[in-house]
């Protein structure tokens, strides 16, 4: 009995597992030298966050137009960064060289398709990202604000743009449950419409075009909404076969009595769009077209497409442009000649879709034998089995592989400044020439980069959701 009274040795304490202290000692300092890596990197971000924080925004100077806002010399001038260069080329970083009494034309071009794929992409955005977003929206404007960026009416205005935008997403979402959905609805019957207009414009006589243009705009809302043919499906059809010549003739002009605009006056963020969209709305359906010729048993179709890729595979993309600007023209009969812009947007396409060949081909070699035995046995056709069966499987697999594509397409666009076109890069490297602002190279390389990785960021994210809505994410 006395055995049992004696006093049992401690227990050691609990480990905290949860909260803040748990996480802190599950991630950061499980072990000596995870301890040790994040005392490092915390002296590391001590060491190198506060000095930018300090140059880009408490030290920065804001106000003003001209080049004594930033000289350094001056009274009331600070020694950070230079946001009013910015300020005053924000129009050249955007439209490039383009005419500014024609700067509508762009507006107009992005806004329609802001239209049309909003109702697809603000729920994914605002849902999402939810709190996060727009507690960083606020704290921007907050900042802007106290440092006198922005005045007291428009900071306000903006503080409560991002809580609209999250109300708007949150309605139309509810409504994309129901089937259709007013605001998508309405975008395809207006980019319809315009399509029908612009086609009459410039093959028949234009006394019908308006009310042809309502007639079409009618037939789509009234088979829109009878369920006789579904939004995401008009949306998707539109934006890829009559958006891109709605587009070329808004931008470029010489009919419709708009002043022509020659391409080489493209230029900055525009620009950098135009080849990016094109390039990735034409290489996934080439890409995809070769994936399937290369795994092809006809032996014409599948060693030209095997030669295609190979020979693109293995030259750079600069080389490629080149061609496509220099030695093309050379080929072509003496009065033939196509736009410098349209031979580089044919080069990127077909470069990019060699690429995307070979990542659909493995998404191909993923699906099992059994799934094309079933569609054989059920006496389909090829094409028929493909855009069923194995497609959707092979593409919902490769998911990663074309975001990695579209990510790297969107960043090579600023190979276009070797054969004249001046992207957003490019254009920040001319507006640092300019003897008015010479010295601000920093600036103009980091709001590049921000731009560049505000996109990239976006195509990132939406690959992530995809994946976890497919079921194909395993992190």
């Amino acid at each position: 009995m006395a055995e049992e009274w004696k006093a049992k040795p401690a227990l050691p304490a609990p480990i905290l597992e949860t909260g803040i202290g748990g996480w802190l000692a599950r991630n950061l300092f499980s072990s000596p030298g995870n301890s040790c890596l994040t005392l490092l990197g915390l002296a590391l971000l001590y060491w190198s966050v506060p000095p930018v924080l300090h140059w880009a925004v408490f030290a920065a100077n804001w106000l003003g137009d001209t080049r004594s806002a930033c000289d350094a010399g001056l009274p009331g001038v600070k020694s950070g960064a230079c946001w009013v260069f910015i300020k005053v080329r924000l129009g050249v970083f955007i439209y490039g060289f383009y005419p500014e009494a024609e700067r509508w034309r762009v507006d107009f071009t992005f806004l329609l398709l802001a239209a049309n794929l909003f109702p697809l992409l603000a729920p994914l955005l605002f849902r999402s990202l939810g709190r996060q977003l727009l507690l960083a929206l606020v704290t921007v404007f907050a900042v802007l604000f106290l440092y006198g960026a922005v005045p007291a009416g428009v900071a306000l205005v903006l503080l409560f743009l991002p809580v609209l935008l999250v109300w708007l997403s949150q309605r139309v979402a509810e409504f994309a449950g129901g089937g259709t959905f007013l605001l998508p609805a309405l975008a395809s019957c207006f980019l319809g419409a315009l399509a029908a207009g612009l086609f009459l414009k410039l093959f028949f006589a234009g006394e019908a075009m308006v009310p042809i243009s309502l007639f079409v705009a009618l037939l789509l809302a009234l088979l829109l909404f009878t369920r006789r043919l579904g939004v995401t499906a008009w949306r998707w059809f539109l934006l890829a076969t009559l958006y891109p010549l709605i587009a070329w003739l808004a931008l470029l002009g010489g009919a419709f009595s708009l002043p022509l605009v020659e391409t080489h006056f493209w230029g900055g963020l525009s620009l950098t769009l135009v080849v990016a969209g094109c390039g990735m709305l034409t290489a996934l359906p080439i890409g995809v077209l070769l994936a399937l010729g290369r795994r092809s048993q006809l032996p014409v179709i599948n060693t030209l497409c095997v030669s295609f890729i190979e020979f693109v595979r293995g030259v750079p993309l600069v080389s490629v442009l080149f061609m496509a600007s220099v030695m093309f023209p050379l080929l072509l009969p003496e009065n033939v000649n196509f736009d410098k812009l349209l031979r580089a947007l044919v080069g990127i396409a077909f470069f990019y879709a060699a690429y995307m060949a070979e990542v659909i081909r493995g998404g191909l070699q993923a699906i099992p034998r059994g799934q094309y035995e079933a569609a054989e046995a059920l006496g389909w056709t090829y094409w028929k089995m493909m855009g069923l069966i194995i497609l959707p499987q092979a593409l919902r697999l490769v998911i990663p592989g074309l975001a990695n594509n579209f990510l790297s397409l969107l960043k090579d666009t600023t190979l276009v400044a070797v054969i004249g076109l001046l992207d957003l890069l490019g254009i920040a490297k001319a507006a640092m020439a300019d003897v008015q602002w010479l010295g601000f190279t920093r600036e103009a390389y980091l709001f590049a980069g921000l731009v560049f990785w505000v996109f990239c960021f976006a195509i990132s994210r939406y690959s992530v959701y995809l994946e976890k809505k497919y079921h194909t994410s395993y992190q």
